[in-house]
């Protein structure tokens, strides 16, 4: 089934005619041509729409400075989580079309994981969730901290979907890798998860999970590369808490 695509065609010139007219082709092959760029289009689009959203949501916080209802800090945590996701989007399609770079500099791991705890610690107290971390203050990682920053909450909105009670962020020096630990106590992560975890980014009709998360930060860490080492991921049942475990390397 063919379905309707727009493009640019280049009129003659002429007092009635726009070269700037847009015309509707029944060309499934154009569609798939510009669909990413159309997609990218309409990610900025809703992140601005968000941004509005998220500038109400702080002028509305601002009209009750003393005990705030527990609905708006769901309401940040929810937009965070789209912009995030919008966010992700955005970096993949520039990843796609060559049009990214990261920003690798020396940053403090322990300031990684403390802004996490403090930007994440109060939303996940609603659900009575601690979010606790423990990493040396003298370990230090060259990375983009901010992509870093964004796919490690990924991981922590992901843990606070199973975990029951608690999640443990930590990183060590391992070789010549620097190793970001997410644990949480849940059950930990299904059989066919950890068989193929590389893969496992389909989407899950069950739960409607797009995997985008997961894949995103797989995507950063193998972006991260010194010599003819790069990053990659890796998840086991493993956690000292007692449920999933999943491990980002970096080099």
């Amino acid at each position: 089934m063919t379905k309707l695509v727009a493009y640019k065609r280049n009129w003659p010139a002429s007092p009635a005619l726009n070269s700037n007219k847009i015309d509707f082709m029944t060309d499934s092959q154009a569609l798939t041509v510009h669909f990413p760029a159309i997609l990218a289009s309409s990610v900025h689009d809703m992140k601005n729409s968000l941004s509005n959203l998220r500038a109400l949501i702080s002028q509305l916080e601002s009209q009750y400075p003393e005990a705030k209802p527990p609905e708006f800090k769901q309401l940040e945590f929810e937009s965070n989580r789209l912009n995030n996701s919008l966010m992700q989007l955005l970096t993949l399609y520039k990843i796609d079309a060559s049009q990214f770079n990261l920003n690798v500099d020396e940053s403090s791991v322990r300031d990684i994981l403390n802004e996490i705890v403090a930007q994440q610690s109060s939303l996940l107290a609603l659900s009575e969730i601690e979010l606790i971390a423990e990493c040396d203050d003298d370990l230090f990682c060259f990375c983009d901290s901010t992509l870093v920053s964004n796919a490690i909450s990924t991981l922590v909105n992901n843990a606070q979907r199973y975990c029951h009670s608690k999640i443990l962020l930590s990183a060590r020096q391992e070789d010549e890798y620097v190793v970001f630990y997410i644990e949480d106590d849940g059950a930990g992560y299904p059989e066919n998860f950890l068989a193929d975890s590389q893969k496992s980014f389909g989407i899950d009709v069950v739960t409607g999970n797009t995997g985008l998360g997961l894949f995103f930060v797989a995507t950063i860490a193998k972006m991260h590369r010194q010599g003819s080492s790069h990053g990659y991921i890796k998840t086991d049942n493993a956690s000292s808490l007692g449920g999933a475990r999943f491990s980002l390397y970096l080099p």
